[in-house]
């Protein structure tokens, strides 16, 4: 048996899958490549290579970020749970709450409920969902680098294609995003 050679297969029509090696089964399946290097990125342990600490060398445009601080940072979130996610992430590379000195962690709140504000005037949200997954095992992706996630919420939003079709509708572009809020930031 040899190894799979990646473009062994390139330019088979995707129906031509069946007659491939498999077990048929009922999953439909949407394929993102460009998720990959998220991914491995995400899973390095080496700070440089860490998206986090990497986003605030490039422009705000480029990295999504809406606002900077003295401390921390508020971006928006590359792959959204609704349009307007913003994760707040100390510049330092930390993993944990508890490793953040005071200065950081006041920071992180207050540009935690800017952020807040910031959405409710430019988005009237319902509710929103704040909140930490510290460690790998609570579902951190990219749990080497704290980031809070700020995630605005309306009542319906998780309708029938999220919860039955697994895909999110997302009715804004990012850089949209980002410009609206970043225009709308207390300061800007």
């Amino acid at each position: 048996m040899t190894a799979y050679q990646p473009d062994e297969f390139e330019g088979v029509p995707t129906d031509a899958a069946a007659d491939l090696a498999g077990i048929p089964d009922a999953f439909q399946r949407l394929w993102t490549p460009h998720r990959l290097v998220y991914i491995q990125h995400g899973q390095q342990p080496d700070e440089h290579a860490c998206p986090f600490c990497r986003a605030p060398e490039m422009s705000d445009e480029q990295s999504l970020i809406v606002a900077r601080g003295t401390y921390a940072y508020v971006l928006l979130n590359l792959y959204p749970y609704n349009s307007g996610h913003l994760l707040v992430c100390p510049y330092r590379h930390v993993a944990d709450l508890t490793e953040l000195d005071d200065d950081e962690a006041r920071e992180l709140t207050a540009l935690t409920r800017t952020a807040i504000e910031t959405i409710r005037r430019v988005a009237s949200p319902d509710a929103f969902n704040v909140g930490l997954n510290l460690g790998a095992a609570a579902g951190g992706s990219l749990s080497e680098h704290l980031h809070q996630h700020v995630v605005p919420r309306w009542t319906g939003d998780a309708n029938f294609i999220t919860v039955v079709g697994g895909t999110k509708l997302l009715p804004q572009l990012l850089h949209d995003t980002r410009k609206l809020l970043a225009d709308a930031w207390p300061g800007a």
